[in-house]
């Protein structure tokens, strides 16, 4: 029996080129593959729709796989550049397919199936960028898009009639009108909103997280995630406060921290939790402590205690909120984006 191996991110097109090749009795399995920037799983508020909800309803295995720090790198060094933001794009692609060609040939499938579609987008969907994505993985004629297929060359799989090239569709260019009409041929309604759902597309967290890369080039697992989390600060090039702004992202920064410190968060009124990393000098907690209090119910009172847990131990200190000249001196957002990314 023909088998193929499917990259499957849940959303629309890549569970259309599932279906697309299961429909001529082909064998499909497909593979998810994560990373510390995409939608977590987990955590279904963070994701617009359960991403294996198709899988269920139609019937197809799905295997997860982590990228971790083989994605990293390529976000610190693509070989093929970012996007307009923080976007590895075309390392991204040609990673997940090189680690696809491994589950292939454990499996002993005869090729693979993305859902990538002829200019959607401007990076990695390019015809160009397609050749470029077949000749650095291996895989040339091996890789199947089933929704473009009819305006590429064909596939080796085509060729040898392991698939019917007439059952496959000739889809372009950025509209969904296509898909979301095939999408009711097959009975699939339940499907995300078009969204890359990567945060390295978004501006603000790329900032951030060249920010981070511009201070700490081997940045921790805990760093990465509070990357998604809070108000930003930054107070030396060794040292960051991060301040919750509610009591979702208190607990998800508590979650991530644990019974580790330095952490503050304001008494006898309701506030956000705030954590130092880094460096905590005197200096440091003083400035955590104030910025503390300057996003707490507390604001406006000219002084208020601030407990400060250090693993083991426990301290108070009191201070007046945060003016508005240590926000702004502190802060991190895209003031001037040029000259973080060029320390990056």
């Amino acid at each position: 029996m023909t088998k193929a191996i499917a990259l499957y991110s849940g959303g629309l097109d890549s569970t259309l080129a599932i279906l697309a090749v299961m429909k001529q009795g082909i064998e499909v399995k497909a593979v998810t593959f994560l990373n510390h920037f995409g939608c977590d799983i987990s955590d279904k508020s963070s994701c617009s729709k359960d991403p294996f909800a198709a899988a269920q309803q139609f019937g197809f295995e799905v295997k997860l796989c982590h990228l971790s720090g083989k994605f990293i790198e390529i976000v610190k060094n693509p070989k093929f550049g970012h996007g307009k933001n923080m976007n590895p794009c075309m390392d991204c692609r040609i990673l997940m397919i090189r680690e696809a060609k491994e589950f292939m040939e454990m499996a002993g499938a005869d090729f693979i199936i993305t859902g990538e579609v002829i200019g959607q987008r401007p990076m990695s969907q390019r015809r160009d960028s397609l050749d470029i994505i077949d000749r650095e993985t291996g895989l040339r004629g091996h890789i199947l898009r089933p929704l473009s297929a009819k305006l590429l060359k064909p596939t080796v799989p085509e060729m040898k009639g392991l698939v019917n090239r007439e059952l496959l569709y000739g889809f372009g260019g950025r509209t969904r009108k296509p898909q979301m009409a095939l999408a009711a041929e097959f009975g699939l309604v339940d499907y995300p909103a078009p969204a890359s759902g990567c945060l390295l597309t978004e501006p603000n967290y790329s900032y951030r997280l060249s920010e981070l890369l511009a201070y700490d080039r081997d940045p921790s697992l805990d760093d990465l995630n509070l990357l998604r989390l809070g108000r930003h600060f930054r107070i030396s090039p060794a040292c960051k406060v991060i301040v919750g702004r509610d009591e979702r992202e208190n607990n998800a920064i508590e979650g991530i921290i644990g019974v580790r410190g330095p952490f503050l968060r304001v008494e006898d009124h309701a506030g956000p939790i705030a954590v130092i990393r880094g460096e905590a000098g005197d200096e440091a907690v003083r400035i955590a402590a104030a910025l503390c209090v300057r996003y707490s119910d507390a604001k406006l009172l000219p002084e208020v205690t601030v407990k400060v847990w250090d693993r083991d131990s426990a301290s108070m200190l009191a201070t007046a909120p945060a003016d508005k000249d240590l926000i702004d001196r502190y802060k991190i957002e895209r003031k001037d984006k040029s000259r973080v990314l060029q320390k990056a």
